[in-house]
């Protein structure tokens, strides 16, 4: 009796799963959605296997349009102007972090430098020739041996900073003089977002705060649901001019009243015990274009979410941590085993699916992870954990080159200025 429930119990998520509605597909024979038979559900791993889909339509990008800011309060950076000469011609020094994976951090790019820090907390300016402009470090002896991870964004003149430890500072960007600090009640884990003369941050315990830039005062808080674990990943935010909208380490996308803080709508992506049961869950960063929040996970789910509502617009089946990138009506990402996709944005229809990890020995495949990639007016820059880069035709998804960056993990490469900036541990490389 138990066998025969054990099999009527499989085979109920086994249909279950094969009758996903969200997973669209658009196929260049006849334009309709339909099921992709290619794609296979394991369900104890909740991985899915994919194969290539329409992997030699080229893409018409003619009109493309291209921008020149590499920080928005909506994460919606679309492509961004890059030459492509890709020849070396600076490298911004600094002391090398303990822990690899704290090369995952946003520099500010400036017209006229840079800005970053270093393994102890050090605040460090450089200008274009990699020359140091001014250094600080506001943390005590034992601060420094925890070696804080700092979160930063700029407002006119000034640098506001979030860490780790809980601190905020507010810091002279001409000089590098601190102008206030304080305290938060638990560390930082997100993005900043401005707005006026506020900002927002979610601290560990999945609350959304917002300060006042003049003395780092507390506007109003927002608590949502803690995890029993600690996320790997960074929270990420975005804001329109009534809302800021969040997603925490659980999944649960919510939004607030950018005024006083009270909860708009709040949907939740995931079953607190399905989060909760794995460090490695992760989001990728939310995007906003139009009134449509784009956003994915790990978890082989990429939403499309209206942003007045938080109704669901669509879902499909894609397995990607990588900020997704939107490029006039199409959506690229890339997921966790090296497959580019292509998605039409106001659908949800996958219009191509292109393997960029062809080139490497199946047996390297498992071991490698994308770490984020860029685009410009023809080109896909993606960053791999092997240290290398790889260059991919826009419109056709081809790989056009493979660089050697480093012998160990890099950053996702950022695209500013007409030049290719990646963070390696010990120093920012750039490329004109």
């Amino acid at each position: 009796m138990i066998k025969i429930f054990s099999f009527f119990l499989v085979s109920l998520l086994i249909i279950s799963c094969s009758l996903n509605k969200n997973s669209k597909i658009w196929n260049k024979k006849d334009i309709k959605v339909e099921e992709n038979k290619d794609l296979k559900i394991v369900l104890d791993e909740k991985k899915i296997s994919y194969s290539e889909l329409n992997p030699n339509i080229k893409l018409d990008l003619s009109n493309i349009s291209v921008g020149g800011k590499i920080l928005n309060n909506k994460n919606n950076y679309g492509a961004q102007k890059y030459s492509g000469n890709f020849k070396k011609i600076k490298k911004f020094k600094f002391s090398k972090f303990t822990f690899e994976n704290q090369i995952d951090f946003q520099p500010i790019f400036l017209r006229d430098g840079i800005i970053l820090f270093d393994a102890k907390g050090s605040i460090i300016r450089y200008d274009n020739n990699a020359k140091i402009v001014w250094k600080k470090n506001f943390y005590k002896k034992s601060e420094k041996k925890n070696n804080p991870r700092l979160f930063l964004a700029i407002k006119e003149n000034r640098l506001i900073v979030i860490d780790s430890l809980s601190n905020l500072f507010l810091v002279n960007l001409e000089n590098g003089n601190l102008i206030w600090s304080t305290k938060n009640e638990y560390p930082f884990n997100s993005e900043i977002k401005i707005l006026n003369e506020k900002f927002f941050a979610v601290d560990i315990k999945n609350i959304l705060r917002c300060f006042y830039i003049k003395d780092g005062s507390e506007c109003w808080s927002l608590e949502t649901d803690k995890t029993l674990t600690l996320s790997n990943s960074k929270n990420s935010l975005i804001i329109s001019n009534k809302l800021v909208v969040f997603v925490n380490n659980l999944g649960d996308v919510t939004a607030a009243d950018i005024q006083s803080g009270a909860m708009v709508w709040q949907l939740p992506t995931q079953s607190s015990a399905i989060a909760n049961s794995t460090y490695s869950f992760k989001n990728s960063k939310l995007v906003l274009d139009e009134d449509e929040i784009y956003f994915s996970n790990n978890f082989n789910e990429f939403h499309s979410i209206n942003l007045n509502n938080g109704s669901i617009n669509w879902i499909n089946d894609i397995s990607s941590s990588l900020t997704p990138i939107i490029v006039n009506s199409l959506i690229f990402t890339i997921s966790e085993n090296g497959y580019l996709f292509v998605i039409d944005k106001k659908t949800g229809n996958i219009i191509k699916i292109k393997d960029v990890f062809k080139n490497y020995k199946d047996k390297d495949k498992k071991k490698i992870k994308p770490m984020g990639f860029s685009i410009s007016q023809d080109k896909v820059y993606l960053t791999n954990s092997d240290g290398k880069l790889t260059i991919i035709e826009l419109n056709t998804g081809d790989i056009a080159k493979v660089e050697n960056i480093s012998r160990s993990l890099i950053s996702k490469p950022f695209l500013f200025n007409n030049n290719l900036f990646v963070i390696k541990n010990g120093g920012i490389v750039k490329y004109e």
